[in-house]
């Protein structure tokens, strides 16, 4: 009964804050987006408020959980009142999905499913080194600990790597302190909640921005890359860290459409930021993308800057919404966790960059793997892609293609920094690329989907029985309109 009222109260403390900040008329596509967002962000901040917690000592998780979702949800009843109602007009009943598609996605889906839940029972305790080794000993370090927690930071452990951000772990042991008791059930019901929140994601993202087809197509490929369901079951923290970057790139996508439409939603370039710091807090390698991310989007407010408007003030929420979250990164490498490694000797860093053997070596790991991470059958299908890419024509505004090339960037030069680490690792390089490279492509996978179908663009669903510009409603109240407005 425990764990299920804190499922309950996790997922509507996420809710909350997805409805803080996205405005968008009730809709399947819309409420998925919210549920998908929601599971995420709940679990993000049920891990901030346990490390919190934890450091202060005061461990009445129950009474803090409900402390902040009441708060939440007294901060959303104004502004549902006062809010602008605007978003796109997200169906389109004009617009038919061939038959085959739609049984061809409920068949991936269920065979997802399956495979999935079939892994999470066979594995109950994760697959794999990381999974038992670092995040769900970082959560038992956290949950039996008791004063002396921080000796699960401790550099004499440095295999653990201590300097790992915690919301995985910090969100398990959570739900651990709720129950009272630890369960290999609640590391492996996370695994699945990020897998499929992450493909729910991917879906109502592109249905909302794209259309159905472009949905479809999107959320079967990342359904059918099996390593994608597979390594969400292992419990490793990089289907989580996928989710959040994918969430990003949405959320982003997301304002500029309404941005296109005379829509002013700072919220919702806030949520973005948001999502982009729970990424760092996921794992070192969320940091970076959310330097990639703000340095592209600094380069995009400078080419389509607003009118009295410099872009470092277009970018205002985003910034706030990252600050604290940076700031608690900042706190718990300072004040828990050891130095990493990776920078620790700059004479033997300089010495590795230039020897030019490593870079071949990092550059045929990458072209190899870029064919063979998701450990299809038969096609990878990242060359599938590439050649529809060049063979389906493109239908996208000036606006939509430097979105798009901005969150492309983001992606590119964050497969450019794993490149550097690559090239400095204190560790054998080979052994290194072996174990690592294919899970740091599948962090990236399902944001590269969704930046190739919006590459190629599309009918948009935003389009309503011919329009072609997203219908905006001026601000109007319940009392004035008739209707009820609705966030997420």
């Amino acid at each position: 009964m425990a764990i299920a009222l804190a499922g309950i109260l996790c997922l509507l403390t996420g809710f909350v804050i997805v409805a803080l900040g996205l405005h968008l008329l009730p809709t399947r596509s819309t409420l998925l987006l919210g549920i998908s967002l929601s599971t995420g962000f709940g679990l993000a901040v049920f891990s901030i408020i346990y490390f919190l917690a934890r450091w202060s000592g005061f461990l009445h998780l129950w009474a803090i959980d409900a402390a902040v979702c009441a708060l939440l949800l007294i901060a959303l009843t104004p502004l549902r009142k006062h809010r602008i109602s605007a978003a796109p007009n997200v169906e389109a009943p004009d617009q038919a999905t061939p038959r085959c598609l739609l049984i061809a996605f409920a068949l991936a889906s269920l065979a997802a499913v399956y495979c999935g839940i079939t892994y999470a029972v066979a594995r109950p305790y994760g697959s794999g080194w990381d999974s038992f080794a670092i995040w769900n000993l970082h959560a038992r370090f956290l949950f039996r600990g008791g004063i002396n927690w921080r000796d699960g930071f401790s550099p004499l452990i440095p295999w653990s790597h201590p300097d790992y951000p915690l919301l995985l772990p910090a969100a398990i042991a959570h739900f651990w302190t709720v129950m009272g008791r630890e369960t290999s059930a609640v590391p492996a019901v996370i695994g699945l909640v990020f897998t499929f929140s992450t493909v729910g994601l991917l879906f109502s993202g592109l249905d909302i921005l794209l259309g159905r087809t472009s949905a479809l197509l999107g959320a079967m490929c990342l359904l059918s890359t099996p390593f994608f369901i597979d390594l969400g079951t292992w419990q490793y923290a990089d289907v989580p860290l996928s989710f959040f970057i994918l969430a990003t790139l949405v959320l982003l996508h997301l304002h500029d459409r309404l941005a296109k439409g005379g829509v002013e939603s700072r919220s919702t370039l806030a949520l973005a930021g948001l999502a982009a710091g729970f990424a760092a807090w996921t794992k070192n390698e969320g940091i970076l993308f959310l330097l990639t991310m703000l340095l592209t989007r600094m380069w995009l407010t400078s080419r389509q800057p607003s009118p009295g408007r410099r872009p470092i003030s277009q970018m205002a929420p985003m910034l706030l919404a990252v600050a604290p979250i940076f700031a608690l990164i900042a706190f718990f490498k300072r004040a828990v966790a050891p130095p990493g490694d990776l920078f620790s000797d700059l004479a033997t860093m300089l010495h590795k960059l230039g020897d030019p053997s490593r870079y071949w070596a990092v550059l045929k790991w990458y072209g190899r793997e870029l064919i063979r991470f998701g450990e299809w059958w038969l096609i990878p299908l990242p060359i599938v892609m590439l050649v529809l890419y060049f063979l389906l024509k493109r239908n996208v505004t000036r606006e939509e293609k430097e979105t798009v090339r901005a969150s492309a960037a983001a992606l590119v030069l964050t497969l450019a920094g794993y490149f550097f680490i690559y090239l400095i690792t204190p560790r054998d390089i080979y052994w290194h690329l072996r174990f690592s490279l294919n899970r740091l492509f599948v962090q990236l996978w399902p944001s590269a989907i969704f930046v190739f179908f919006s590459a190629l663009g599309g009918e948009p669903l935003t389009a309503r029985r011919g329009d072609t510009e997203p219908q905006v409603q001026q601000p109007e109240t319940a009392s004035q309109n008739g209707t009820k407005s609705f966030s997420c």
